[in-house]
């Protein structure tokens, strides 16, 4: 995590997710009622990342220091799920926004090229675009759409 922190010069509010392998997952992270669970199984896998008020499960350095949340997520990459499936756990994850850059790296050259100091790997997968997961905050008493990205949303306000 403090690498991450150090890569990106994130400061200590810097929000991060869990990536999580599947929806059975989640339960263990974030609490959730039958209305949330309803949502969610309708939006995963997919391109959305989710906040939700945290377990005791989730280290506090995690954790929105205010708000007791984490960012979750079920991507439905192949290479992301081979690894959950692999580590059988979920993976710590952060848009990779260096200082600076107006958007997000996503070509594998490049990382390895600007970050091989910086990181044990880079696993080329190809690129994965510019699009943004949708976040959706869960965590009060209404969704709302925090960030509109690849992820469609019906029904839930911004």
């Amino acid at each position: 995590m403090e690498r991450v922190r150090r890569i990106r010069q994130a400061g200590r509010n810097h929000n991060f997710t869990l990536v999580c392998k599947d929806l059975s997952e989640i339960s263990l992270y974030a609490r959730v009622d039958n209305a949330t669970y309803r949502r969610l199984r309708s939006l995963t896998p997919g391109p959305y990342t989710f906040i939700l008020v945290a377990t005791r499960e989730v280290p506090k350095r995690l954790q929105n220091p205010k708000r007791k949340t984490i960012g979750i997520r079920v991507p439905d990459h192949a290479v992301c799920q081979a690894m959950l499936s692999e580590l059988n756990e979920p993976i710590m994850s952060s848009t990779l926004l260096l200082p600076g850059e107006p958007l997000p790296m996503t070509d594998p050259e490049e990382m390895q090229d600007r970050l091989e100091a910086d990181v044990d790997a880079v696993i080329d997968s190809g690129s994965c675009g510019l699009d943004l997961t949708t976040v959706i905050d869960m965590a009060g008493s209404t969704p709302r759409v925090i960030r509109q990205g690849r992820g469609v949303v019906v029904g839930i306000e911004g």
